[in-house]
């Protein structure tokens, strides 16, 4: 019997889901053991529809040869609705020896096929079309059971946004559903298990109903119901009973509707509740409904259905505000020490009839007054009318902030700091990475993009979260997913997120700027679209997940072939509109977009998705198409060196962000790449060691002068204090990262009111260096099946950690430097995986591993010497390197 465990049983990437409609659910685990060098050989996968194993075994993979254990698709027997299948796992070592089974995982499907659908979609009979001033629905129903339960399941969704109450109690504790998606294409619902919510007898089913996304206003020109003008709400409950019989129950027009305390709930605007409007027990049995009106029936489609895919919503952590300032104005203000996404719970004991208003902002001006300028037509305020029977606890229901800063009216300054709470809401992903070193601003930066991530990533990746638009814009996402993989488990957000992008993508292959689409903000740039191609390529390199390469890859060829139809030249892209390098610092006076050249931009990315899409064909077996691509990759990098690289192998634009993408892109010839690199670090330290990039240039900085020798600059440019830089921000007191280098000036005036984010994760795409470089974890074989260990020790840091929870476990460095001039270095490398350490030795003997040399270290499969450094191939474990003088 092999020495190990099996854990983390996964499907889909989810710990025992409740309400898939995967037809083949992947199964992953991880291998936990003392043991180095460890590698599965073969594993048994087994399913039943009981958790003991004791009835027929519904799938069996018997005995399989294999090294694998992350995404191994179901195979059995097509699956069945509202069904709950068990799985264990057992494995072989390389050995041959066998594992325990491990303990038992499970998942449960919900409708596997749309017209399992019963219910009906119904709505309120009058629609308010004055959403200024458009209360939420309050929408109920009862059943009635005549026995015990043993299980009771709801599917629910809407056209607007609802939370569900069972017997007057939340249904769980996700926010925002059913989410924001490409409505009239996919809409997501949502399975509640409320077993224990339920009684025999009477229960209740409530539902309150508002614009959300779907209705509401979005964007920056003041328009409402993109999707839809009418609100709509679908729900069918299944009820397994002691007899083992089942009930339906389904939304029909027997259903009631009315109004309540919500007289206001929009996005960007905020929620006004009228507490003197409650109605008791209104999601409660026996509720006496009858002069409440009865629902409307309205034809919707459920083909668009799919069970939810991303993680949902819900309150993640919750800020105590950390002071009350009176500001030269004479606003009373909460600073939450943090800016937060969100909203903000307080309790009160007030009159009947007072009004309580809460403001949110982002920062205060240089005066240290409230500034909502940068909010532009965002409300962003909650108002609450108290109906003055002692403590009132109130928090929005539909509705959240972006906020650091409260104004407060209508509360005593003595209910002000320990009655107020912000309540931190973002998508619940599961947090894989972490990043520290010696020095604090730094620390405070990784702070930084770690928040603006949670702050942004609330069902979509945002570009902002606090003005008239909060939108998914593809640029933004784009450069910042490979930083976002190491800190957060993302994939589930964003194949969901890239499936609307497919559903929105127009038939010539255009990508909208915006997903999900919103007319106005445009389509088919550079750098933007390209999000189709690169985002689905960076989640298989970092979960060696081909599926979403195989569900994307028609989006991803479509936008390819967009590109090519563009201009005269199919090899260049020379045509339409472009962003460009958006916000750049070597901009003309008075624009937004750098001194780089757009059509060199465009084309350079136009190989990059190129060459990505030829990857994508040969992972996944279109021969075919690979080599087309190839050619098609060759024929563009060719066309690029026509037109934007001299004859002497010189980049004609000489701006930093064309430097970057011509080495990032490999677009420059073999021989002519460590001048271009060389040229742009002359161009940083002339211009003082700074940059002059935007959002095209500055992700991919740092890691190309890392890659051609110029980290020491790298490190130059990360701690460099002065405008522009990213401690600029953190010593102005920064909290999230911003949209602009100088969001706030150094005399304390803004940039301007139109455009000025201080939660706009961009920029914070530096993260992904961190952990790359500095700490040295990077990824050879997808997954980090196979990993390469090479911190890059900078003589600005004495020490620095990292951790990283990869598909297949834990990945983990952590080096400091001692007094004596030798270095610690400590080593994670998760079981059945192997990695390539580098460490910066000259000689094997200078190395030792906890107290023995190389040569008596286990684990270690080969060293070589690569000029003044040591490569050591190593199996999994946890090893101690010290770095000697010698």
């Amino acid at each position: 019997m092999t020495n190990c465990t099996i854990t983390n049983l996964r499907i889909n990437y989810r710990n025992n889901p409740v309400g898939t409609d995967d037809a083949k659910p992947r199964i992953s685990w991880q291998i936990d053991t003392e043991a180095r060098g460890f590698v599965q050989s073969a594993y048994q996968i087994q399913v039943a529809d009981r958790s003991d194993f004791e009835s027929e075994i519904i799938w069996d993979s018997k005995k399989t040869d294999s090294d694998k254990n992350v995404h191994i698709e179901y195979a059995g027997p097509v699956l069945k609705s509202h069904t709950r299948y068990y799985f264990r796992v057992r494995i072989w070592d390389s050995k041959g020896d066998q594992s325990e089974w491990s303990e038992p995982g499970h998942w449960e499907t919900a409708f596997m096929f749309a017209d399992e659908w019963q219910a009906y979609w119904i709505t309120a009979p009058v629609q308010n079309d004055d959403l200024e001033n458009e209360a939420c629905d309050y929408i109920r129903s009862e059943v009635s059971l005549s026995q015990d339960i043993v299980s009771a399941k709801v599917y629910a969704t809407s056209l607007g946004m609802y939370r569900l109450y069972i017997n007057g109690i939340p249904a769980d504790d996700t926010l925002f559903n059913p989410g924001y998606t490409s409505y009239k294409n996919r809409l997501q619902y949502q399975t509640y298990d409320v077993t224990s919510l339920m009684n025999s007898g009477s229960n209740a089913i409530g539902c309150i109903l508002g614009n959300g996304w779907y209705k509401g206003y979005l964007a920056w020109e003041g328009e409402n119901s993109h999707y839809g003008n009418t609100r709509a709400l679908m729900i069918q409950m299944h009820v397994t009973l002691a007899d083992g019989s089942e009930q339906v129950f389904i939304s029909n027009d027997r259903w009631k509707v009315s109004t309540g305390p919500i007289l206001m709930s929009e996005i960007y605007h905020g929620e006004t509740y009228d507490a003197r409007l409650e109605v008791e027990g209104w999601s409660s049995p026996d509720f006496d409904d009858q002069h409440w009106e009865s629902a409307v029936v309205i034809k919707a489609p459920v083909s668009a259905l799919v069970a939810q895919e991303n993680e949902p919503a819900r309150i993640i952590e919750t800020l105590k505000p950390v002071a009350v300032i009176t500001t030269p104005n004479g606003d009373t203000v909460l600073d939450m020490g943090q800016n937060m996404v969100g909203f903000v719970e307080f309790t009160v004991c007030a009159e009947v009839g007072t009004s309580i208003t809460l403001q949110h902002a982002e920062v205060l001006d240089r005066d240290g007054n409230f500034y909502t300028g940068n909010l532009r037509s965002a409300k962003q305020t909650v108002t609450y009318i108290c109906k003055g029977n002692g403590k009132e606890t109130f928090h929005p229901n539909l509705s959240f902030q972006g906020f650091r800063y409260v104004k407060v009216t209508g509360v005593p300054e003595d209910q002000l700091l320990e009655q107020f709470l912000g309540c931190v809401i973002h998508s619940d992903l599961e947090k894989t990475g972490s990043f520290r070193c010696s020095d604090e601003l730094v620390n405070q930066l990784q702070h930084n993009i770690l928040w603006g991530q949670k702050g942004n990533f609330l069902d979509v990746p945002t570009d902002c979260p606090q003005r008239d638009e909060r939108l998914g814009w593809t640029g933004d996402a784009q450069v910042f997913i490979r930083t976002a993989a190491f800190n957060m488990n993302v994939v589930p957000f964003f194949e969901k997120w890239l499936k609307d992008l497919a559903a929105d993508q127009e038939e010539d292959g255009r990508v909208p700027h915006v997903i999900p689409d919103v007319p106005v903000a445009g389509y088919g740039s550079s750098a933007w679209g390209d999000a189709a191609v690169i985002c689905p390529w960076t989640l298989y390199q970092c979960y060696a997940d081909t599926r979403v390469l195989e569900t994307q890859y028609p989006s991803m060829r479509a936008w390819v072939e967009y590109i090519r139809a563009q201009g005269e030249n199919e090899y260049l892209w020379n045509t339409g509109f472009h962003f460009g390098d958006w916000l750049g610092l070597d901009a003309k006076e008075n624009s937004y977009i750098g001194a780089t050249p757009k059509d060199l931009i465009a084309t350079a990315f136009y190989a990059y998705s190129t060459e990505l899409l030829a990857k994508t064909a040969a992972v996944i077996g279109k021969e075919a198409d690979a080599d087309k691509y190839t050619f098609l990759h060759k024929n563009i990098v060719d066309a690029f060196r026509q037109e934007f690289v001299t004859p002497n192998g010189r980049v004609a634009s000489p701006t930093q962000t064309a430097y970057v993408l011509t080495l990032m892109f490999d677009l420059m010839e073999e021989q002519d790449r460590l001048r271009t690199a060389k040229m742009l670090a002359e161009h940083i330290e002339e211009n003082g060691v700074h940059l002059t990039t935007g959002f095209v240039g500055t992700p991919y900085l740092c890691l190309v002068l890392s890659r051609f020798g110029y980290t020491d600059l790298a490190y130059q440019l990360v701690l460099q204090k002065e405008y522009p830089s990213w401690l600029y921000s953190v010593i102005q007191g920064a909290t999230t990262i911003w949209e602009h280098w100088d969001g706030i000036k150094q005399d304390g005036t803004f940039w301007s009111d139109d455009m000025n984010s201080y939660n706009h994760y961009a920029y914070g795409a530096v993260g992904d260096w961190f952990y790359r470089v500095v700490s040295g974890i990077d990824l050879i074989e997808p997954g980090y099946k196979k990993i390469r260990i090479q911190p890059h020790m900078g003589d600005q840091f004495s020490w620095a950690e990292a951790s990283f929870e990869s598909v297949y476990g834990t990945i983990s460095t952590a080096w400091n430097k001692q007094d004596d001039g030798t270095v610690k270095l400590d080593v994670v490398i998760p079981a059945n995986t192997s990695a390539e350490v580098i460490l910066p030795a000259s000689s094997m003997d200078s190395i030792l591993e906890g107290e023995k040399s190389l040569s008596q270290t286990s684990g270690l499969l080969k060293v070589e010497q690569s000029g003044s450094e040591q490569l050591l191939l190593l199996g999994s474990g946890n090893y101690s390197f010290t770095l000697t003088n010698k």
